[in-house]
């Protein structure tokens, strides 16, 4: 399990949820089960009156895999080409382009038969009425070990339980194939089976710690908000937040992964050095084994107000060739708190969640939009699930205009690590990551201003070297 606490507290919205503590539950549709009855799938006639929903829901889901279906083919077609774009040219050698093609096309064919079959599992268990099914099946269960199901507490308890064991299965099979087939084949993996058995046991382990009381806070919350339930939900959610954001570097990521102080000596001198020149108030520099699992790289800073840490990956050390490129990658990553963009997108996320809320308090109780899907009874985190689906459209567009403005403060940030005068080591440390990475060389226009929330490295060289003809 490997996080970047950084991106967590950078705007981490997602096209399936507004807010990353709900992905919990739109991963709930994810469930694989079949059954030949539907006991609570009301008919289309029997609501001829209501918004047909279910159907909305689908053929939207259906319409976004077909244009989504439609970038990744043009991706694909970019990841085929045998040269380099010209831009690169004798900046990245043919060793490392040859490497990055086959790896990026590895990942590509992989991610349309995901896709396929995801959009296939997600339409079959709406349609056919599973989440309904399921629903009642986790109340049976409760009710055949003398816990009474009417309690929605642990009727919902319950019915995530169910989901997590059954997503961890359905998930297994491509989760397997990534790690040690594509990974292991291109050179990235480190893990072992064994340990990748231990850290899903670990998040299964937490998220059935940690679960329960957030869950059972949010019902009680609803069934008691009133008039002002999603400011509630809101100030709910805003806490969790900044308490889920202190102790995971103390108390969950350790378990995952060993953090080591930076050892005295010419890099950590020169990180203390920039940090003090910038007034950001670094209190500790940490090195985590990230090669224990990948080869692949990062860097990150987390942490409130005059309590600052960075946390380097080894494999960034050992993939830069000097110094001054790591420096640079660092100065890059201050520069997106220098300019308050932790700030502003962390902002952004609690607005965007407000509202979520606020759009959730108008269809919470509406009876037509859990019939459609199947239910005679309107369970709290059912509506939740429920209303992320019937917002997609808005969810996608605000996932759009997101990836813009992190865009945008990408370059903003490579900006403020040239003025520091890290320029070169910036752009030999960008190129070093896209090839240690092996990063896709050649991406699709209209692919990549949809789905990245980092520039290309093409458009980042090409703007770090406008910049240099400017000043010159």
């Amino acid at each position: 399990m490997s996080i970047s606490l950084g991106k967590f507290v950078r705007v981490s919205t997602s096209r399936a949820c507004f807010h990353p503590y709900l992905e919990t539950a739109c991963r709930l549709t994810k469930i694989s089960l079949s059954h030949p009855e539907r006991p609570y799938r009301s008919t289309f006639a029997d609501t001829a009156m209501a918004f047909p929903y279910l159907e909305a829901v689908v053929g939207f889901m259906i319409f976004m895999y077909i244009f989504e279906t439609y970038l990744d083919v043009r991706q694909h077609a970019a990841l085929k080409l045998p040269t380099l774009p010209k831009t690169l040219e004798g900046v990245i050698s043919d060793e490392k382009f040859k490497k990055s093609r086959a790896y990026s096309l590895d990942k590509s064919n992989f991610h349309f038969i995901h896709g396929f079959v995801t959009i296939l599992m997600d339409s079959a268990i709406l349609l056919f009425g599973v989440l309904p099914w399921f629903w009642k099946k986790s109340g049976d269960t409760l009710e055949s070990i003398g816990i009474d199901s009417e309690s929605e507490i642990y009727h919902t308890l319950a019915f995530l339980a169910g989901v997590m064991i059954w997503s961890q299965l359905t998930d297994l099979p491509f989760s397997l194939y990534s790690t040690f087939v594509i990974e292991e084949r291109h050179g990235f993996n480190k893990q072992t089976i064994l340990l990748y058995i231990r850290d899903m046991i670990k998040g299964m382990f937490l998220a059935a710690v940690i679960g329960p009381p957030v869950v059972a806070a949010i019902i009680l919350i609803v069934q008691k908000g009133g008039p002002y339930l999603a400011i509630y939900l809101w100030g709910f959610m805003f806490v969790l937040s900044l308490v889920m954001m202190t102790i995971y570097p103390v108390l969950i990521a350790p378990l995952f992964n060993k953090f080591t102080p930076l050892p005295d000596g010419v890099l950590r001198s020169k990180i203390e050095t920039l940090a003090s020149s910038l007034n950001f108030p670094l209190k500790k520099l940490f090195v985590v084994d990230g090669s224990t699992r990948s080869s692949h790289s990062n860097a990150y800073m987390y942490g409130f107000f005059k309590n600052k840490r960075i946390v380097l990956y080894d494999t960034l050390i050992q993939q830069c060739k000097n110094e001054e490129e790591v420096v640079a990658v660092i100065a890059h990553e201050l520069g997106h708190w220098k300019l308050n963009h932790t700030m502003y997108s962390f902002i952004a996320v609690q607005v965007l969640t407000l509202l979520q809320f606020g759009g959730y308090t108008l269809v919470k109780n509406s009876k037509d939009l859990f019939v459609s899907f199947g239910f005679d009874t309107q369970p709290v985190l059912i509506g939740l699930i429920l209303f992320q689906h019937t917002i997609q459209p808005i969810q996608h567009l605000v996932s759009f205009g997101l990836n813009l403005v992190s865009r945008a403060f990408e370059f903003q940030a490579d900006a403020f690590a040239k003025k520091l005068g890290y320029s070169k080591p910036l752009r030999d440390g960008l190129v070093k990551l896209q090839e240690e990475n092996l990063s896709a060389m050649n991406t699709d226009p209209w692919y990549s201003a949809y789905h990245y929330s980092h520039p290309p490295l093409v458009e980042r060289l090409a703007a770090i070297d406008e910049a240099d003809k400017k000043a010159d």
